[in-house]
């Protein structure tokens, strides 16, 4: 038996659009989680309306997961339509094996030179034999076998997932996920990656199939990172969302709609980017937290309106699932190149906060606290997801149940004379909510004095640029800001999703080196200078890594603050993801110089 020793294995099904890739995929990373393990589950898709490309990327393991591998172990071709177009997503080696159905035709070239073990697994043919019986059903059933995953467990998620569909259906998805089971047994290949010494007893992969799964060690949940925005929002008490279809921010409000109603809420599905960034403005002035959801183009478009927010002192938040730019670009690809515009991109002094979760299950955390903080400073806050964590899925413990919900200062009575922005400690005025007797206010984007009416005097103009400024300048934002470990004289900066392949990377080079400390802000704008200071103090050296084309972090951090000893920047756009073993080998050059 040929086996491959590694402590995860990743996982790619191809296929065409339609050939249920994503399905099989989807059911896989369910399987393993109730199996015991931790999972990570992306997917790669063409920017086609139908058709095109589409490929399941699942990596599994005995420890969490917040990043793909440097290569997989296992690529099952249902056909090889349109495979060319992300092959460069699909690392593959001499350890790889590559399991295809002879009816594709001729081996691609992409595929041929990488070395990969090929075998033929006649999936089409397979699947006729089981009546309705469908070719990714088949391959479910054959990557299950290979890495030791039970008939039994596999039969459950068929019934979970295929609920709703006709029991027809869902045998003849069991037939056919025996036919690929059996006929993986025949191959004589196979993948054992060994445990670590710390990990529970689960079954290893590859042991037999039906052998006795372990329970996970503490609840777990699957979720995608737009999944977990959602429920960070809800958590923090958004009770409004208004926003236009956007590729891939969709399903974050896909997943908002029905669970909004269950706590009291509302979604609106606007006509545009325009009107949902206005509804919610509206909405939050009316007294309720209220955040829109969208991508690159959408968050250009809402610029002004934001500015307005700034401008009105109304709470608001704005999640941006980046994609690949600028204008179209690659909508179904990840890529960190939005934080210029989130950062600089409303005109005038128009101060705001800018948040990045640095994985899926910081994507609870972050939007709950962004929703905090919104609301404390009465201030828009934009937070920067991107593709890679929006779309995919992980298994992950559950996320912690944490205090903190907006609140906002309101103005419950108000004598005569009330002035919406007046000076106030912290900079955060009183807002009376419409209907508060005594309360009216004018808020829109003229400047304006201390009552909210209109004023060009430079004393006015003066006076709110420094209470806009002060207030967010001044909050205590307490540890959140950042995440930060380790020690050493050596620290790397990174920010948003590329924090899981960092970290990974760090991991394989513990022990064998200088120690690095990390550093992870998510808290981008206002940068905290005195606590990044503090963060690094000590150190010589600093490397700031970035999934961009124009190193937007490292000249952000440059320009806005002093970060002692030498600074350099690795960075580089989409759209293949950052990968630990090429960031290993960044890191292990930058500490020998």
């Amino acid at each position: 038996m040929n086996e491959t020793v590694s402590d995860s294995v990743s996982i790619a099904l191809t296929g065409s659009g339609g050939a249920g890739v994503i399905t099989a995929g989807s059911m896989l990373l369910s399987a393993a989680s109730r199996s015991g393990w931790y999972g990570l589950f992306g997917r790669s898709a063409g920017p086609q309306i139908r058709g095109g490309e589409a490929a399941a990327l699942i990596r599994l393991a005995r420890h969490p997961v917040a990043a793909p591998d440097d290569r997989f172990q296992i690529l099952v071709a249902i056909d090889w339509k349109n495979i060319e177009r992300f092959a460069d997503e699909l690392p593959l080696g001499p350890d790889s094996l590559v399991l295809a159905d002879p009816a594709n035709g001729e081996v691609p070239e992409v595929i041929a030179a990488s070395g990969a073990k090929l075998v033929e697994l006649p999936m089409k043919q397979l699947a006729k034999a089981a009546k309705r019986g469908r070719p990714n059903m088949v391959a479910l059933g054959a990557v299950a076998s290979l890495i030791g995953l039970g008939e039994e467990l596999l039969g459950k998620v068929v019934e979970a997932t295929l609920a709703a569909k006709a029991a027809e259906l869902r045998a003849a998805s069991l037939a056919a996920i025996q036919a690929g089971m059996a006929a993986a047994a025949t191959l004589g290949v196979g993948l054992s990656p060994e445990a670590p010494p710390e990990a529970p007893p689960v079954p290893a992969l590859g042991s037999p199939p039906g052998s006795p799964p372990v329970p996970p060690p503490a609840e777990r949940w699957t979720l995608s990172g737009n999944q977990a925005a959602g429920l960070g929002a809800l958590r923090g008490g958004v009770r409004f969302v208004a926003a236009y279809p956007i590729t891939p921010a969709t399903e974050m409000l896909e997943w908002l709609a029905p669970n909004l109603g269950k706590v009291g809420g509302t979604l609106v599905q606007a006509e545009d980017e325009l009107a949902s960034i206005n509804m919610i403005i509206g909405a939050s002035y009316g007294g309720t937290p209220s955040l829109t959801a969208t991508s690159g183009p959408g968050l250009a478009l809402m610029s002004e309106s934001i500015g307005l927010a700034v401008a009105a002192e109304v709470p608001i938040v704005v999640v941006d699932v980046m994609r690949g730019g600028p204008s179209t670009g690659i909508p179904t690809k990840s890529e960190q190149s939005d934080l210029n515009i989130a950062l600089f991109g409303l005109h005038g002094d128009a101060p705001h906060l800018v948040l990045a979760p640095s994985g899926i299950a910081d994507c609870v955390f972050t939007l709950q606290w962004a929703v905090h903080l919104a609301e404390a400073m009465q201030v828009p806050a934009i937070v920067l997801s991107d593709q890679s964590l929006g779309q995919s899925q992980a298994v992950i413990d559950r996320p912690a149940d944490l205090a903190f919900v907006g609140r906002r200062l309101t103005a419950e009575e108000v004598g005569a004379g009330y002035q919406r922005y007046a000076e106030a400690a912290g900079g955060v005025s009183p807002m009376a909510l419409p209907g508060t007797p005594g309360g009216q206010y004018t808020a829109d984007g003229l400047e304006h004095g201390p009552s909210g009416l209109p004023s060009s005097r430079t004393a006015d103009h003066g006076a709110q640029l420094d209470k806009r400024r002060r207030k967010i300048e001044d909050f205590d934002y307490g540890e959140h800001w950042a995440q930060i470990s380790g020690s050493g004289d050596l620290a790397i900066i990174t920010w948003g999703s590329a924090a899981g392949a960092v970290r990974e990377a760090l991991g394989r080079l513990e022990g064998s080196g200088p120690p690095i400390r990390l550093v992870v802000p998510r808290l981008l704008a206002p940068l905290r200078g005195a606590e990044l200071a503090a963060a690094l103090q000590g150190t010589a050296r600093t490397l700031v890594i970035e999934q961009n084309h124009s190193a937007q972090f490292f000249h952000y951090l440059k320009g806005h603050s002093d970060l002692p000893g030498e600074v350099t920047s690795f960075h580089r756009p989409g759209p293949q993801p950052l990968r630990p073993g090429e960031l290993a080998t960044r890191i292990r050059a930058w500490r020998a110089t």
